[in-house]
């Protein structure tokens, strides 16, 4: 008999949740993490100084407080606890406006002008149908359960983000908010199907929020933890696999890693064929990552910044859709679309008393070293006049220093492989389950199947069921 019934190699938000889903299904489940502590992408700790709480890689979880699985695992019994700013993002513009995406879609329209009407028709239905959206979003493609919320959705999530915005909306405040939130995709803003995050992450602002974890994301990863060692699962830290013939026998082995990670440790268990698929896989920008430790909070030059825990700072539509252009050439944006969460603000626990941390990111090319820190400062004085003068301390992390962190940020990209249209379909190959791997027993589980990234555990979820369905 096998040692155990399943194996996960990756302790990242979709390898704990697998881990769940199996242990609670009556699994004998061994977890494997390469590093001490698991959490992956959702990982805290003090990179600054003592006492200063960061994210080291996602801070702000409006998939997480939705996630259909994360729900069913009941978290908060392990300790969970969401805190939900009274604003889910804050849009500063140029002469001391701001865009201000509200839990209320008819009260973020106030903030939009004379475009506040055609926000509230775009956005209404969606937030009202979101609960048949929604498996069309956290699911792999499939035929929609209903037809009707599916088309009104698909129709508009297909097109790209600045084509929408110029159809819909005249002034520059709503266009910029899409921008903002379209930008997530990591895409250029006029690539086919940069709408649908844009809706998506708008329509789960008003929907569920956009939460952060009390006391930083590791809570996410704990609270998985927890639940696992509950279901009477098993974990190793500390061991970094190299190849599969070193793993105890198991009946199914999940790997929440990239493809190149499976290729690497499975390859030859894998068919040829299905192996050079994988490796065609294509990976996206990666990310310049800035940490702080503050004096004192942001000094946003609009008080409504102060209501949001995520900022999107770029400007216009037009700035942002240039900056987002840039990684694509190979080149860097010299005003980059920055993404600033301040949870302090909200969450004091992650200071000391009076002070606060910040974190910040920007989109690079795939690999890239470059120093944008002053760049991305830049960016937040612009809004924030200041800001430098309160920075007790930073943390920079590069391409490189994300991969080295987290082997599965391949050329510090964070998305898992790029999620143009292309690789929407073959997420990492064309197959109506693409959890499945040619070989059996073998699975995938990262964020490199659908429904791709975010933290939402349901990569892993999908994986787990598609092991269970194999169980005979």
């Amino acid at each position: 008999m096998p040692a155990y019934d399943a194996i996960i190699i990756g302790a990242g938000p979709n390898g704990l949740t697998a881990a769940c889903v199996l242990a609670r299904a009556g699994w004998r489940v061994l977890l494997i993490e390469a590093r001490e502590t698991v959490g992956g992408g959702v990982s805290s700790g003090e990179m600054t100084l003592p006492g200063f709480i960061h994210d080291l890689g996602s801070a702000v979880h409006p998939f997480g407080v939705a996630s259909p699985v994360f729900r069913a695992l009941k978290l908060e019994r392990f300790g969970l606890c969401w805190i939900q700013p009274p604003a889910p993002v804050a849009h500063p513009l140029d002469g001391n406006r701001v865009a201000l995406l509200e839990r209320s879609v008819r009260t973020t329209a106030s903030w939009l002008g004379r475009d506040g009407i055609a926000y509230e028709r775009l956005m209404a239905p969606l937030v009202r149908l979101w609960d048949r959206i929604q498996p069309l979003v956290l699911n792999p493609l499939r035929l929609p359960q209903h037809p009707l919320a599916g088309a009104y959705f698909g129709a508009l999530a297909l097109l790209p983000v600045a084509r929408l915005a110029r159809a819909f909306f005249r002034d520059d405040a709503a266009p910029a908010l899409f921008a903002g939130l379209g930008a997530h995709s990591l895409l250029p803003l006029e690539a086919p199907l940069t709408s649908a995050p844009a809706l998506v992450l708008g329509a789960l602002g008003h929907a569920v929020g956009w939460p952060i974890p009390q006391g930083g994301a590791q809570a996410i990863a704990n609270a998985l933890e927890a639940c696992l060692r509950a279901e009477g699962g098993e974990i190793r830290t500390g061991w970094t696999v190299r190849h599969i013939d070193e793993l105890p026998n198991a009946r199914a082995y999940l790997f929440d890693t990239s493809p190149r990670q499976l290729i690497q440790i499975a390859g030859d268990r894998l068919p040829a064929g299905y192996r050079r698929r994988l490796a065609r896989f294509r990976p996206g920008p990666g990310v310049f990552k800035l940490d702080y430790a503050l004096e004192g909070p942001v000094p946003w030059t609009h008080p409504a910044c102060a209501r949001a825990a995520t900022m999107h700072l770029g400007g216009t539509l037009e700035e942002i859709a240039e900056s987002e252009r840039a990684p694509h050439r190979n080149e860097h944006a010299t005003r980059p679309y920055v993404l600033l969460a301040q949870p302090t603000l909200f969450d004091p626990t992650r200071a000391p008393p009076g002070k606060h941390i910040a974190w910040a990111y920007c989109h690079v090319p795939h690999g890239s070293t470059v120093d944008m820190t002053d760049a991305i400062e830049a960016q937040i004085e612009r809004f924030a006049p200041g800001f430098r003068s309160r920075v007790l301390a930073r943390r920079a992390m590069n391409c490189a220093d994300m991969e080295a962190w987290n082997p599965n940020l391949i050329g510090g990209d964070i998305s898992g492989g790029l999620p143009d249209w292309r690789q929407l379909i073959t997420r990492p190959t064309l197959s109506f389950t693409p959890y499945r791997t040619p070989t059996r027993g073998i699975y995938l589980c990262s964020a490199s199947t659908p429904p791709g990234p975010g933290v939402h555990g349901m990569c892993g979820y999908h994986a787990a069921r598609a092991a269970l369905a194999d169980r005979d």
